[in-house]
């Protein structure tokens, strides 16, 4: 025998079998991770008692102002996260839901990755290191630079570590500080010829540079859209490709002259 169903009957049927997948996800883990604003830190500053950048075999000027770089803080790869998070994290401007393999890799462990950050960390101050001095015309073996940042992993800070060098050594090129006595923030991987690479994450990097008191922000060019997602009030975005542009942009900040922008 057949009988037949009126229109809401037969939608609040079809309904039950989504109803009951929602509700199992709302128990189950989903391949996603939660990010928020993390520190930032001064290259031109101390950290945990030590200098952040120490350089002997040459004149090291007394520095004002400050170069932050910045950082996300990411649930770790073990992290259970439900429909819950997701929902809660997707209405929020200061939480990103990336999915879980664009941020770790597959199958490692928290020590795994905290272990493989470091490393990056690590690459990352050498690469700076050349760049800057390269930047310079100064030869490493002349020149020697220790780079010391706790806590933090990853490649994204090697922009700010050449900065940081340069504007120890140098200033902006004729006297003065490299900051303008500003607070500047800013992301960016970089290579031993000086290019600057995008790292992700800027639209809560820009959150955590304005929460510290930054002014202007330092953003690789390609990466300017997502800069502007979020972009508290009081932020300037200067977009850079090179260790050259951001310093140049730096400079003409301090003469009051044009500087790019996103």
């Amino acid at each position: 025998m057949f009988t037949s169903l009126t229109r809401p009957r037969a939608l609040a049927l079809c309904a039950l079998p989504v109803l009951a997948l929602l509700g199992v996800a709302g128990f189950a883990p989903l391949p996603f991770t939660i990010a928020q604003p993390g520190s930032t830190a001064d290259v031109l500053g101390a950290d945990k008692g030590r200098q952040v950048i120490s350089v002997s075999g040459a004149p090291v000027r007394a520095t004002k102002g400050k170069l932050l770089m910045t950082t996300i803080v990411a649930t770790g790869p073990g992290t259970d996260i439900g429909a819950g998070d997701v929902v809660d994290a997707w209405f929020r401007t200061d939480r990103a839901v990336l999915p879980h393999d664009s941020v770790y890799p597959p199958g490692k462990s928290d020590a795994e990755v905290t272990k493989h950050n470091l490393a990056q960390m690590a690459q990352s101050q050498h690469t700076a290191v050349r760049a800057a001095l390269g930047y310079l015309g100064k030869k490493p073996g002349d020149v020697k630079v220790d780079l010391s940042l706790a806590r933090v992993g990853g490649p994204s800070a090697g922009l700010f570590f050449a900065l940081g060098i340069v504007d120890k050594l140098d200033g902006d090129g004729a006297g003065g500080d490299l900051t303008g006595g500003r607070i500047i923030a800013g992301t960016g991987t970089i290579s031993p010829d000086g290019e600057v690479g995008a790292v992700g994450g800027v639209s809560l990097k820009t959150q955590a540079a304005r929460r510290d008191g930054a002014t202007v922000f330092l953003v690789p060019k390609a990466e300017c859209s997502g800069a502007r997602a979020e972009l508290p009030a009081g932020l300037r975005l200067v977009p850079v490709t090179t260790l050259k542009d951001a310093v140049s942009a730096l400079r003409a900040l301090n003469r009051g002259s044009a500087v790019p922008s996103c």
